[in-house]
């Protein structure tokens, strides 16, 4: 009996690095569990992945995300997977987002925009830095018992992945 998949997207304004490394990172540990998808807000977004990410990913030997990045109306429409989790990496897109179908379990993960520094020297390292954070809350999601029957605890657990260093 296969063991069904949970849907998390990831959110942040462009979708080209903070989302995009939560999906790949995702992806990475967790496959067989989880399906990762991100997406950002449709008025920021951007064509291509940030060298940034592509360089943190290289790094950690993860793969790049084949899709470009997306805006969140593409995984709101209808037929579009439902998600479980919704994790925001963003505090400013919090109050912006759609209204999620299936309403569900949502948590803020806020990290700095890598993305708009100026240097590309720092820019490259602070998203190995976010790579890194992200990575150590992501293992710890993938080992949470998320089959349980108290959600409350399971969506408390996922908020509280925010408050690692």
């Amino acid at each position: 009996m296969a063991l069904r998949r949970f849907v998390v997207v990831f959110v942040s304004r462009r979708n080209t690095l903070r989302s995009m490394l939560a999906q790949a990172c995702l992806s990475h540990l967790g496959s067989e569990r989880f399906a990762a998808y991100s997406c950002g807000h449709p008025a920021h977004l951007r064509d291509t992945i940030d060298p940034a990410a592509i360089s943190a990913l290289a790094s950690a030997r993860m793969p790049v995300p084949t899709q470009l990045p997306r805006s969140w109306s593409e995984l709101t429409r209808s037929g579009s997977p439902q998600a479980n989790f919704v994790i925001t990496l963003d505090a400013e897109m919090l109050s912006l987002q759609p209204r999620w179908p299936g309403q569900p379990d949502a948590a803020l993960w806020d990290f700095p925009d890598v993305a708009a520094m100026s240097h590309p020297e720092e820019s490259a390292r602070a998203a190995l830095l976010m790579l890194y954070a992200l990575r150590r809350r992501l293992e710890l999601m993938v080992s949470l018992p998320l089959h349980g029957p108290d959600r409350d605890a399971i969506r408390s657990d996922v908020r509280d992945l925010a408050y690692m260093q």
